[in-house]
């Protein structure tokens, strides 16, 4: 069994899906394939934007709708028969006037709430889907149609559901034993206990395939998208950036967290813990290997794997003379930070204690700031914490590898590199695991360092 998962870029055109049917088909000769589809090219930015004008009261969202529904029925008319087309069309049809229902809901009461705005975005991936799976037989091949919200259960946060793994996995376990043809599978959605619509959260269609790949014991999971695998730093700002040939699945988590956007973060949590590798494979290169994950990574004489980055970030500085010796101090920041829902995305402690910082997204600095004023108000008065600042206009550059626990002076070549270039470094953190090295500096730097270190590690591989 294999899984197979196609983004958006890569079926985004006829043309392209075409390319795609051909690669489902070549891998149905080597066993059974299950594929996990995303929303055609551009569709769910264009959903969103259709609920935006209608929660707005502006009319103009039907313009986008009916552009919608011609995007749909262009690829039926290019990838199916005549007689195929008249039933799919019926089944279409039915989708997109239920959605032109909702939308009219939304555009009259000027409101959307959480459950429906999962509803709506839900029409990518279900008429997607249902479109290849029709392609895919009148390419010749048995196929079915597999809606994931009747076998993925999350919780009840429609945004970013979390996963009851038990149950989808007996979901999905007794579908497949009773459906050996390959499936077509909706990525990204999935249903709570009261069957109401929920997402996976962006780009979640990667996190739908290791859903499906970890329930079914999959002997891989390939994630298709539009570039050679896994890059060792973004290629728009570091040209000589090379494809990696492989890597553990804590560097892709860790490459993902800061900032390499191939794979999406939560996706490699069920392959890791079923231990089934992950390959990033190119659709338009289809030939080239990509990138493979799992927990053997590249060879030991790879001294790092990635340089990544955020390339926007605030950072919460807390500091004063009352901080000395006083426990429970970073339990309190952690504990204002989940009140106001603010993340944390990476934090530096002096070992006086006298400051400490963290990371966080820019728009979240604001309340980060008020809910720290707030739980620290005492401390504030009689001055046991002198202030409470943002800094703002930074970024994490981030080294990443499985092998610089065993390698000695990597951080000094980092540092050398940022003193050679005259950067000056506001914050650092370093894993007890060792294989990431995170400097918080300034945007206005970022490009240079990363361009730097890319040179100091990799020059001797290019």
């Amino acid at each position: 069994m294999k899984v197979m998962k196609f983004g958006g870029s890569s079926i985004a055109t006829p043309e392209r899906l075409q390319s795609v049917l051909k690669l489902i088909q070549s891998a149905e000769q080597d066993g059974q394939v299950a594929v996990v589809v995303s929303a055609f090219g551009g569709i769910t930015d264009q959903l969103i934007r259709m609920i935006d004008l209608a929660g707005q009261g502006d009319d103009a969202y039907y313009i986008d709708f009916r552009t919608f529904v011609d995007r749909h029925e262009e690829m039926i008319k290019a990838l199916t028969s005549e007689k195929r087309q008249l039933e799919l069309q019926k089944s279409i049809n039915k989708y997109t006037s239920r959605l032109s229902e909702i939308l009219r809901g939304v555009y009259l009461v000027r409101h959307v709430a959480p459950k429906t705005y999962n509803q709506i975005l839900s029409y990518g991936e279900r008429l997607s889907a249902r479109i290849i799976s029709e392609s895919l037989m009148e390419a010749g091949s048995k196929a079915g149609f597999v809606d994931a919200r009747h076998f993925v259960l999350t919780d009840d946060n429609y945004g970013a559901g979390v996963v009851d793994f038990k149950v989808t996995t007996e979901n999905i376990q007794k579908h497949f034993q009773a459906n050996t043809s390959t499936q077509i599978i909706t990525g990204f959605i999935a249903s709570n206990r009261g069957g109401e619509t929920t997402t996976l959260g962006r780009s979640g269609s990667d996190y739908t395939a290791a859903i499906f790949g970890a329930a079914l014991g999959a002997s891989e999971i390939e994630i298709w998208t539009d570039v050679n695998g896994i890059l060792s730093a973004n290629p728009r700002e570091v040209p000589e950036a090379h494809s990696i040939p492989a890597m553990t699945y804590e560097d892709a988590m860790e490459m993902s967290h800061f900032g390499a956007k191939v794979i999406f973060p939560p996706t490699i949590q069920p392959a890791m813990q079923a231990d089934i590798p992950i390959r990033i494979k190119n659709t338009f290169n289809p030939d080239f290997p990509g990138t493979l994950i799992d927990k053997v990574g590249q060879d030991k004489e790879t001294r790092i794997t990635g340089i990544s980055s955020m390339d926007a970030i605030s950072l919460i500085r807390i500091q004063g003379s009352g901080m000395i010796g006083k426990t429970g101090l970073t339990g309190r920041i952690f504990m204002a930070m989940a009140k106001a829902d603010v993340g944390v995305m990476l934090i530096s402690l002096a070992s006086s204690e006298h400051s400490i910082c963290f990371a966080v997204d820019p728009e979240g600095a604001p309340a980060a700031k008020a809910a720290l004023e707030e739980e620290f108000q005492f401390e504030l008065q009689v001055q046991g914490i002198a202030k409470i600042l943002i800094e703002d206009n930074l970024c994490i550059v981030a080294v990443v590898g499985e092998n610089m626990r065993h390698t000695p002076g990597i951080s000094g070549k980092v540092f050398g590199a940022l003193g050679d270039l005259g950067v000056n470094v506001v914050a650092i953190a370093q894993g007890s695991s060792e294989r990431n090295i995170s400097i918080v500096i300034s945007r206005d730097d970022e490009v240079q360092v990363k361009q730097e270190l890319h040179k100091r590690f990799f020059s001797d591989t290019e």
